[in-house]
């Protein structure tokens, strides 16, 4: 088990599910429960591991909160859209870092605390959820998140620069499933024309 945590990079949170091929499910939890008991793994939160990492000035770090978000989705065949501040400041449209991660998912809405970390999880409706991950969803979020009238033209040129012919033709396809005051921006960042 440790050999292939190991082998992934070490920031990634697992749960039995990972390791399903190495036997039953509850010899599988009993060696997960022996290695945290030898600290060589941590318990993030309810089912969820990772390897418990040392700062030199910092001492212990928390888990990260997108990975455990992804494990989490990963065990119960949920989908997850970054949502929020959070996809504002990962599309690079504001430097505010939220204080904490919130994700939409077609499963139920519920808080995961991790180390003293909140993940919140949200539930959307099916239309919401049809939205592609990246870049529809990412960008829809983040301009839910910054509003209406907090959106300039600076931000979109920034944000059209980045993206790619095909995530130009995504946004087109996917601009009926979006929210009406957004059209005119989504039309600039497929398109180039200018915001009426």
């Amino acid at each position: 088990m440790l050999r292939r945590i190991r082998a992934t990079k070490s920031a990634s949170v697992f749960s039995a599910m990972h390791f399903l091929d190495f036997g039953t499910r509850s010899a599988i939890d009993q060696s997960l429960s022996r290695l945290t008991k030898q600290g060589r793994l941590r318990r993030v939160g309810r089912g969820l591991y990772d390897l418990p990492r040392q700062h030199p000035w910092l001492g212990e770090l928390s888990p990260d909160p997108e990975k455990a978000a992804e494990a989490v989705a990963e065990k119960q065949g949920l989908e997850l859209r970054l949502s929020g501040a959070a996809a504002a400041n990962a599309l690079g449209l504001s430097e505010q870092v939220p204080a904490k991660t919130i994700y939409q998912t077609d499963g139920r809405s519920r808080k995961l605390s991790l180390s003293g970390q909140v993940v919140e999880l949200r539930h959307r409706s099916p239309r919401q959820m049809a939205l592609s991950a990246e870049p529809t969803g990412l960008i829809v979020s983040a301009l839910k998140s910054l509003g209406r009238k907090h959106v300039d033209s600076r931000q979109l040129e920034d944000l059209r620069e980045n993206l790619s012919a095909g995530d130009r033709r995504v946004l087109l396809k996917e601009l009926p499933l979006t929210p009406a005051w957004m059209h005119p921006h989504l039309r600039h960042l497929a398109t180039g024309k200018e915001v009426p």
